[in-house]
């Protein structure tokens, strides 16, 4: 007998064929009616559901393949965005070594959690389905043993209600039954031991599958969500700082063009008045009057204002310029024609002023020297020492010297019950200020501030003072929310 092949002869070959044409003919049977099929329901029942499972099974381990490779892509895309966000990112700028340790943690979390999932949950997932095409190959063998289970069973029952009944054909044929059977019977309680318990095993290896897969993902995500939580705090600080540089250079330059508005406004527009006592007024200067008597009255000022005048009846003279003096100062110009008439009709003598170095009167205004001189030389120093008043404003300054203002200067001073402790002066915002910390006043262009003194002048900082919200005090009159902001950014009021 000729060999075909390996462990395969001819014999084999047709014992083969004639097995597979005996199949198809009792299947064909048993589809036309001709042949009864052994059936069992409860074996029927089980295979349904092995066949469920398996397909369940492949679909579970088809998709966990494809998330997989997600999670491969995904990599990959967040190595290349992390690869350029480290290459972009200057030296200079906050944080550079800190992001490229990042980068390092996040390629490695990504590896990690492919290798996870793949170790724990497919190749999980891959050994539960491995046992499927092996009892998938048992299920079919055994509906094959059954087909020749019922060939044989057909066959033999057939011999036997023969006319001609031969009795080797008979034997033979319930031997091969006993065989078919007996194989049958082998596979079937196999089948039916082990479809029961590989169908209860599906939910271990789901709860086992999906369980490491949340393990895995959870512990990933914590991980990712720190370093995402590092970078934001990178980003963060490299905006603040970003910020931080471009109000500074904004203030420079607000305060750079401030200071020349300032100034410029200083310089056209004249300085604003400052309340205090009234100067004190210069010595008087002897002047030719046509009225003597005012010049006398500006002689007994000086006579009243000198502490030992009245003593020294000399102290006149002796002080008092001459009349050829006050000439020669004038450049010794003559005595005008009216002068000179003025002169006679008032009584002055030229020639005694000369020569006694004071003015001479009529008999009357002689007589009346002696004895009120000193009422006279009082009267005149007073119109002196006395200023003069505008009218309406007796009691007053000059310039309405008065009770506004004495109220006015009490408040700057801050002797006002109304005003806070310390208050110098109150100042205007002219620009907007945001507050960087939590000692410092947030203002808005129009906020009225009132200006404190500090506790102690070395905490102040040049450029910057101490205030209070002028709202905020007079609603409140609490000055717990006082801070500090740049003097540049106000205007004294």
């Amino acid at each position: 007998m000729a060999e075909l092949g390996k462990g395969v002869t001819a014999g084999k070959l047709a014992l083969n064929v004639q097995k597979r044409l005996n199949r198809a003919q009792e299947k064909v049977l048993q589809k036309l009616g001709k042949a009864d099929e052994t059936r069992d329901s409860a074996f029927e029942e089980l295979v349904a559901n092995f066949n469920k499972q398996m397909t369940e099974g492949s679909k579970v381990q088809r998709d966990l393949k494809a998330y997989l490779a997600a999670v491969k892509a995904m990599h990959e895309a967040s190595r290349r965005l992390q690869d350029c966000l480290a290459d972009m990112y200057e030296p200079d700028w906050f944080g550079k070594e800190e992001l490229d340790a990042l980068v390092e943690d996040t390629d490695t979390l990504w590896l990690d959690y492919h290798q996870n999932l793949t170790d724990k949950s497919l190749l999980g997932l891959d050994t539960y389905l491995a046992q499927f095409p092996e009892i998938k190959a048992r299920v079919a063998k055994r509906e094959r043993k059954l087909v020749d289970f019922d060939s044989a069973r057909h066959h033999f029952a057939s011999l036997q209600k023969g006319k001609k009944k031969d009795d080797a054909k008979i034997a033979k044929a319930e031997e091969e039954l006993g065989r078919a059977q007996r194989i049958f019977e082998e596979l079937n309680v196999e089948l039916q031991d082990e479809l029961p318990v590989l169908w209860d095993s599906r939910v271990g290896v789901y709860v086992g599958t999906f369980q490491s897969l949340a393990g895995h993902q959870e512990k990933f995500h914590r991980e990712m969500s720190k370093l995402s939580h590092n970078l934001n705090d990178i980003m963060t600080k490299l905006e603040e700082q970003r910020q931080l540089k471009k109000d500074a250079t904004a203030a420079a330059k607000k305060g750079g063009a401030k200071s020349e508005e300032a100034n410029h406004s200083q310089a056209s527009s004249p300085a604003p008045k400052k309340l205090g006592p009234p100067p004190s007024r210069p010595p008087p200067r002897l002047s030719p009057s046509p009225d003597p008597k005012q010049q006398i009255a500006a002689l007994l000022e000086d006579e009243a204002a000198a502490p030992d005048s009245d003593s020294d009846p000399t102290s006149i003279t002796q002080q008092t310029p001459s009349w050829d003096s006050w000439r020669d100062e004038r450049g010794a110009e003559p005595l005008s024609q009216q002068d000179a008439e003025h002169e006679a009709q008032s009584g002055w003598d030229h020639s005694s002023y000369q020569s006694h170095g004071q003015p001479s009167w009529d008999n009357t205004d002689l007589a009346e020297g002696q004895d009120g001189g000193a009422a006279e030389r009082g009267q005149a120093a007073q119109a002196f020492s006395e200023p003069d008043w505008d009218e309406g404003g007796a009691g007053e300054g000059p310039g309405g010297w008065g009770e506004e203002d004495e109220e006015e200067s009490s408040v700057t001073n801050g002797a006002d019950a109304d005003l806070p402790p310390g208050f110098l002066y109150k100042v205007k915002a002219v620009h907007e200020y945001t507050a960087t910390d939590n000692d410092e006043l947030e203002l808005k262009v129009g906020d009225a501030v009132l200006v404190l003194a500090f506790d102690n002048p070395e905490e102040q900082d040049d450029g910057w003072l101490l205030g209070v919200k002028e709202s905020h005090w007079f609603l409140k009159k609490d000055i717990s929310a006082k801070g500090v902001f740049p003097e540049n950014f106000t205007q004294k009021v």
